[in-house]
């Protein structure tokens, strides 16, 4: 996706596509980390944040559209939409974080 689409409507879905893509995909790197397959939860974090990137570009277009004026107009999908992509953003946060953690404890298991 490199410009917005002539129809708002359909702009909106992929950004909620895409954001909705992206906490699947970290939850799913989660996943895998706590079964103790970190290649897999690698690429699912990799995915992840594929799929932020691309939500992230729709929104940065959308709000240069609107240049802080209102041009656009706001609705209860556009306002979901924008959730999924802070969800997913911290969702994002949190799976790095634990992921590590379950990386250490899983380097601990095997020492002992």
């Amino acid at each position: 996706m490199t410009e917005i689409s002539a129809d708002f409507e359909s702009t909106i879905m992929e950004l909620l596509v895409f954001s909705g893509g992206a906490r699947s995909s970290a939850l799913m790197a989660l996943q895998q980390a706590r079964a103790g397959d970190f290649t897999a939860s690698a690429k699912h974090m990799a995915e992840s944040k594929q799929s932020v990137k691309k939500a992230h570009l729709i929104q940065t277009q959308l709000i240069g559209l609107d240049e802080g004026c209102g041009k656009l107009t706001i609705n209860l999908i556009t306002v979901h939409a924008q959730d999924h992509l802070m969800n997913a953003m911290v969702i994002q946060d949190l799976a790095d974080d634990m992921i590590e953690l379950y990386r250490r404890q899983a380097q601990l298991e095997t020492r002992a």
